[in-house]
């Protein structure tokens, strides 16, 4: 059979696509072979099965355009050519280069393998085919990624080199250019608030004055769509509910180094809400939604509190289990009075029920010990309370480091969902530690300790730890079980022998011997409030006392150097803090009370109050505020307010910063510190997330106001006027061996005796 003309069937393969069928034809004939030519790197498989035409398949001319079309379409090939010989198809292709490198040079900005990866996104990468229509897609992305940074000066030149066995090597040259600055931004339309007032909350802007490192002038599209969301938000709080932006013009100066920006905007007119209803199903009575909403008649429109009201009403219906509830606050205008009348639709929807609580992420953790602090219960409805609750109560574990929920909903049944808690175990909460340190009250100190604080993943905690110093010497052994009993009640038991020279803390000089154990029991009584009662016993004998102050001196004379102490202590504590460590909302107080009874050679009691609560002011800056009231006194035949070793003390990273440690209040004939019966400590403190970005879970900046002193209060009254004070700035580093404080403090109103110290150092101390 006689062969078709090869010239005709190469014209046909280029534009057969383009011609009618009719334009040309090829005698059918029925295929008993396939036979492919050209092949170097694809394998003949992938040309057959992208190929349509099989053995036996009858070949005409719609069936030779579709299968050079198909093979087309792969991208693999940069020609494609059908031949007859005999009854055999002969498939001639000439496949497209393969990309043996890509090379980047120039940029800056973006870094290489960030713009690689972008690139093999769109499907340009080392190996892939080359196709000139696919580098015009990548010259593209790449000026889209720069002139989204706002560089509209840049330029790109490609260059592409041959290389042997059909491979081609790519090379982009980029000449970023400079970021355009924003020259001006212009509001028109503005009557009730001037430009001023308005720009102050863009993100973007001219730079400012005296600004070296501002990016404000640095425009971004993404930046002005948020400042234009702001400037929405601005006027629709302020009761312009018809405002709007008409237009927004952004021209750059021919040179691509200054730009332009120009928003139009109709204001209209101020309402004030007129009425405030409530619609729609009421699972939970009106009258008690209408509470949660904080907009009211006569206030000024706010788009703001709606939103918030809408929020609380949701949360409210959850509660009660309808996790899906709907709640649309509509506007009804009257334009004469400028009143809006706001009417909030609530559709409940179904009761949700939860079918599963699923944990994940607790690789060390017992899933047991994870679910006993959850309050959401299977087969119950849904309670975003219970939920919220069930996360504040695991992000308070110490071996805790975050916590995420979830409640995707159960496919094929509307009304039930599942819960999944998915939580980050913290690896610093158990160590063996060997160190050797610094503090301030301290001075040289060497630690061995191994600690567990979610021991075999039983959330027991269990230390055993040596601490050494110049001050004193500490062997201890604690043991907590915070599940003793399967309703909450923690026990705990602790047992110590210390040594302490006081003198070297340059205190009032004695030295002391002590040891002893204690038992303690919580008793949860609310979801945050706990009481603790506990009983210690514990023998202390002065020491040396002969270089020690006339105090000290008489107290040995009085009551002997050997003593028997055996206490009773009970506290009430309230804590609501979000989460153990760098807490964020919520307060930690506790009302404690101690007593050592007349069974001892020691007889005294102690009272004391503290207080700590923490105000979120953005996601990343917290306030918090805090304080101490302690007192205590002899009783019986004890002489004296309170032993040396058991009195007060002010001054250093746990009271007032920038006062020496224990050097604040009553003082002996050598000037040294004796400590007091009554402490007063207040203090102050603004956190800032820490200086490696908002996203570190492991540090934070406080800038603190601190004020507190001691008093003897059988030798004087309590004065206020006495009181110290002292600012400055904090970083809390919580690293694997513990949490550190580093402290630059400026005490305020130092007195003649007090010794202050600008720099401070602890470990173990965190706000």
């Amino acid at each position: 059979m006689k062969k078709n003309n090869p010239k005709l069937a190469r014209a046909v393969a280029l534009v057969c696509a383009a011609l009618p069928l009719s334009a040309w034809a090829l005698e059918p004939f029925v295929v008993e072979d396939i036979r492919v030519e050209g092949l170097q790197r694809i394998s003949i498989g992938t040309v057959f099965n992208y190929l349509p035409l099989k053995r036996g398949d009858t070949v005409n001319d719609s069936a030779t355009v579709e299968a050079i079309q198909a093979l087309y379409r792969t991208g693999f090939f940069k020609d494609v050519v059908l031949e007859r010989e005999g009854d055999t198809l002969v498939v001639f292709v000439a496949e497209r280069p393969a990309i043996s490198a890509i090379t980047i040079e120039g940029n800056k900005s973006i870094p290489t393998d960030q713009l690689l990866e972008n690139l093999k996104r769109i499907g340009f990468a080392e190996g892939r085919v080359f196709d000139h229509s696919m580098l015009d897609k990548v010259e593209q992305e790449l000026k889209r990624q720069y002139l989204a940074m706002g560089k509209y000066g840049m330029r790109l030149k490609s260059t592409i080199t041959p290389e042997e066995r059909n491979r081609a090597a790519v090379r982009i040259d980029v000449a970023e250019g400079d970021v355009a600055t924003i020259y001006r931004i212009n509001i028109v339309g503005n009557a009730a608030f001037s430009d001023e007032e308005l720009l102050r909350h863009f993100e973007l802007g001219p730079a400012p004055a005296f600004s070296l490192f501002s990016d404000k002038d640095k425009y971004s599209k993404q930046k002005l769509a948020g400042d234009l969301e702001t400037l929405r938000s601005w006027y629709l709080d302020r009761g312009y509910i018809n405002f709007k932006i008409d237009s927004t013009q952004v021209s750059i100066t021919p040179d691509y180094e200054h730009i332009y920006v120009t928003v139009n905007v109709s204001e209209g007119e101020r309402y004030t809400v007129g009425d405030v209803k409530m619609a729609g199903e009421s699972i939970v009575p009106h009258e008690v939604l209408r509470t949660l909403v904080s907009i009211q008649p006569g206030d000024t429109f706010s788009r703001r509190k709606i939103t918030e009201s809408t929020a609380r009403i949701s949360e409210r219906l959850g509660d009660e289990g309808y996790a899906f509830a709907n709640v649309n606050a509509m506007p009804e205008l009257d334009e004469a009075k400028k009143e809006v009348t706001l009417t909030f639709f609530v559709d409940p929807g179904k009761r949700v029920y939860v079918r599963r609580v699923n944990v994940f992420g607790n690789a060390k953790t017992q899933d047991e010990v994870i679910r006993r602090e959850l309050r959401q219960m299977e087969g119950a409805w849904i309670s975003t309370d219970r939920i919220k609750r069930s996360r504040t109560r695991l992000e308070k574990l110490s071996f805790i480091q975050g916590v995420n929920v979830e409640t995707p909903a159960v496919p094929g049944t509307p009304d039930q969902v599942d819960v999944n808690y998915t939580v980050q175990e913290r690896d610093a909460f158990g160590s063996l530690n060997f160190g050797v340190g610094y503090g301030d009250s301290q001075g040289l100190l060497f630690n061995a300790s191994v600690s567990q604080d979610n021991f075999l993943g039983t959330g027991q905690r269990y230390s055993v730890e040596l601490n050494n110093s110049k001050v004193s010497t500490v062997y201890s052994l604690n043991l907590v079980d915070p599940y003793y009993t399967m309703d909450g009640v923690s026990r705990t038991l602790n047992f110590f022998y210390r040594t302490t020279d006081a003198g070297q803390a340059s205190l009032s000089y004695y030295a002391a011997d002590s040891y002893g154990a204690g038992i303690g029991f919580g008793i949860p009584i609310a979801e945050f409030d706990t009481v603790r009662v506990g009983a210690d016993y514990e023998h202390t004998l002065l020491k040396n006392v002969d270089a020690s102050s006339l105090q000290i001196q008489d107290f040995v004379a009085d009551n002997g150097d050997t003593f028997e102490a055996y206490k009773l202590n009970t506290s009430w504590t309230r804590d609501s803090r979000n989460r153990f460590l760098f807490p964020s909302s919520g307060q930690l107080i506790t009302l404690g009370a101690e007593v050592a009874l007349p069974a001892g050679s020691l007889q005294f009691y102690k009272l004391n109050y503290r207080h700590k609560a923490f105000f979120p002011l953005s996601e990343s800056v917290t306030f918090t505020g805090g304080g101490e009231l302690s007192y205590g006194h002899s009783y019986g035949d004890l002489s004296g307010n309170l032993p040396p070793f058991e009195r007060y003390y002010a001054g250093g990273a746990r009271t007032v910063r920038g006062f020496r440690a224990s050097n604040l209040g009553p003082k002996d004939e050598f000037d040294n510190p004796v400590g007091g019966n009554a402490r007063i400590v207040g203090n102050l403190e603004l956190i800032l997330p820490g200086p490696f970005g908002e996203n570190s879970n492991s540090i934070r900046l406080g800038a603190f106001l601190d004020a507190g002193n001691v008093y003897d209060t059988d030798s004087e009254k309590v004065d206020l006027g006495e009181l110290r004070y002292a600012t400055g700035v904090s970083l809390y580093w919580m690293t694997p061996v513990g949490a550190m404080t580093f402290t630059l403090a400026k005490a305020l109103n130092a007195k003649d005796g007090d010794n202050t110290e600008g720099f401070q150092f602890n470990l173990g101390t965190l706000y």
